[in-house]
């Protein structure tokens, strides 16, 4: 049985993946810093479902899950090289998966020393771990912002993605060349996955359905960038979180130490479309501001997956009216 470490644990995706893998019975540690980028008290609601009580939570403590014998969490930042290797060395991790990260397009216009230190540094001290503690995988999210404004659609892997239009695309580019390196030097099989657009229950609240959903039932008005002129591959984080499984439980799929790919719903959406949905799902009608594309957008994504498809047997299930009728209905009990 694999022993998995998961950082970003109280994060938006990390959680959903730590409750997949738990639930399907794998032995599992989650670590995060539980910065304040966001209300933290979404974080701690989110460990909360995994059996850790804040009062419990202490600085790099490890501590045991009151739902899931097989879950544990510690508070920890990456960038922390020390206690990642004292934890790497005493828990003999099989398989690392990196979702930890500074997120945010237009943040990293206003603090880019944060995504530095996280991305780059903390990307860094993943990869030296996985190097010194015999770790036999590592699996780290990507992003489709690293395409820039490239008009060749649908975004494929074998794309020109070396012009990147924010700090935060240009970390996660140097992700990926960091993964290649230490993949041809150290023989480490290392899987980057480009994510596309990924939004759910349990969201981060600076996304765009968060802030739509909030602004829409309090019947405020909500800011349409680039006059609605953009369309998204919007993906349900179950569907994420299903390649994710698929990618760190399939055994010898390819010869291949360095593997990159996409994973979307590839079924690009406009924007307009998407606040549609929200409207639908409300039963409220939205007040539109329409404004400029912001520094750091891009138009459009769209995501080619026939590598992951034809390598994972992967296929998204969830459409966007379905993902968004579930996300207002978590969004209206969560918040009350």
């Amino acid at each position: 049985m694999h022993k998995i470490l998961v950082t970003g644990a109280a994060g938006f995706i990390g959680f959903h993946l730590c409750k997949a893998l738990v639930e399907k019975g794998y032995y599992v540690t989650g670590i995060d810093n539980i910065n304040d980028y966001y209300d933290v008290n979404l974080k701690l609601d989110r460990l909360k479902e995994l059996g850790i009580a804040e009062k419990n939570i202490n600085n790099f403590e490890k501590i045991n899950s009151g739902l899931h014998k097989n879950f544990n969490f510690a508070k920890l930042d990456i960038d922390n090289k020390q206690q990642l290797f004292k934890l790497c060395e005493d828990e003999n991790f099989t398989i690392i998966v990196n979702l930890a990260a500074q997120a945010g397009v237009r943040y990293s216009l206003e603090n880019p020393d944060v995504y530095v230190q996280s991305n780059v540094v903390g990307f860094l001290n993943i990869l030296e771990s996985a190097r010194h503690f015999n770790v036999g995988k590592l699996v780290y999210a990507s992003s489709s912002s690293i395409y820039g404004n490239s008009t060749d659609m649908p975004f494929a892997i074998q794309n020109r993605s070396d012009e990147p239009i924010s700090l935060y695309a240009a970390t996660k580019k140097s992700n990926e060349l960091m993964a290649y390196t230490y993949s041809h030097l150290f023989n480490i099989e290392t899987i980057g996955l480009r994510f596309f657009t990924v939004y759910g229950p349990w969201g981060r609240p600076d996304m765009a359905i968060s802030l739509f959903t909030e602004a829409i039932l309090n019947e405020k008005p909500i800011k349409v960038f680039n006059n609605g002129n953009q369309s998204r591959d919007f993906t349900y984080v179950d569907d994420i979180v299903n390649g994710l499984l698929s990618v760190i439980l399939t055994e010898g799929k390819s010869p291949k130490q360095y593997q990159l790919y996409n994973i979307g719903n590839s079924r690009p959406v406009k924007l307009e479309d998407f606040i549609s949905e929200i409207e639908k799902a409300t039963g409220k009608k939205a007040i539109k501001q329409y404004l400029p594309m912001q520094p750091g957008d891009v138009e459009s994504t769209w995501a080619d997956m026939e590598d992951f498809k034809a390598n994972y047997n992967y296929s998204p299930e969830v459409s966007v009216k379905e993902g968004v009728g579930n996300y207002v209905k978590w969004y209206t009990g969560y918040y009350k």
